[in-house]
């Protein structure tokens, strides 16, 4: 699977605004919702029928997206890709696992005190979801940055947590810190069903690229395909 996501005004990765209140309010992240007849709307559209019909009986359910470097626009295409399905008809979680610089509480406009990482140190029984506004998508956020991120995310308590948002969604959108930087990625790739890999046009070296894929293969991701970012549409795109 190989998708390009872009906008055709700025080039640059985009999709959907969801009406949601409190906190900062909705950045304009998201086209989706926002212009549903854009290219960059319909390229998620297509990753969505991908990721839906891929598989048959034994499609993946929990999807982690996977920045091959620093620049992929990782959040706002996870946010965009779980709007995509939510608009679908599809319950659906997107689980903001980037520990360190968490960021879809604030496009979505909603607090971040409780989440990811409080449900794996305090125990809890139950996810600490919040309402995105947009139906059918709830979102797990990070909650308060830990000392421990990747030893937290390597703990079994995580596969927990993976094992309820599938009893909560039928799909489950993974957001996480690259794979360049960090060990939190390769623990989740481990855990959840699938893994899109994440590449921007001109910023991501292949060299960087493919030592993304190697180490995902070694944890035994199940690698799905690829998602290329900030592509340049050519004079050919329009709509249809």
């Amino acid at each position: 699977m190989s998708i390009d996501i872009k906008n055709p005004a700025t080039g640059r990765a985009a999709a959907g605004r969801p009406a949601v209140t409190g906190g900062a309010g909705p950045r304009p992240d998201l086209l989706i919702l926002d212009e549903p007849d854009s290219p960059a709307a319909e390229a998620f559209r297509a990753l969505r029928a991908n990721i839906k019909f891929a598989g048959g009986e034994h499609r993946a359910r929990s999807i982690l997206l996977a920045d091959a470097g620093m620049n992929a626009d990782r959040a706002t295409v996870a946010a965009n890709l779980a709007t995509a399905l939510a608009a679908a008809g599809d319950a659906t979680l997107l689980i903001d696992a980037d520990l360190r610089r968490p960021a879809q509480h604030a496009i979505f406009g909603l607090p971040n005190d409780a989440g990811v990482a409080t449900f794996l140190r305090e125990r809890d029984a139950d996810l600490p979801l919040a309402a995105t506004g947009v139906p059918h998508l709830a979102l797990l956020p990070a909650g308060p940055t830990p000392p421990d991120p990747a030893e937290l995310l390597a703990a079994d308590r995580f596969r927990i947590l993976l094992a309820l948002a599938r009893e909560a969604a039928e799909f489950v959108i993974v957001d996480a810190a690259p794979v360049s930087a960090v060990a939190d990625a390769l623990a989740i790739a481990a855990a959840v069903d699938g893994v899109l890999l994440l590449v921007r046009a001109g910023r991501t070296r292949r060299a960087e690229a493919q030592r993304a894929r190697d180490q995902l293969l070694r944890v035994g991701a199940n690698l799905l395909g690829v998602v290329l970012t900030d592509a340049k549409l050519g004079r050919n795109a329009h709509r249809y």
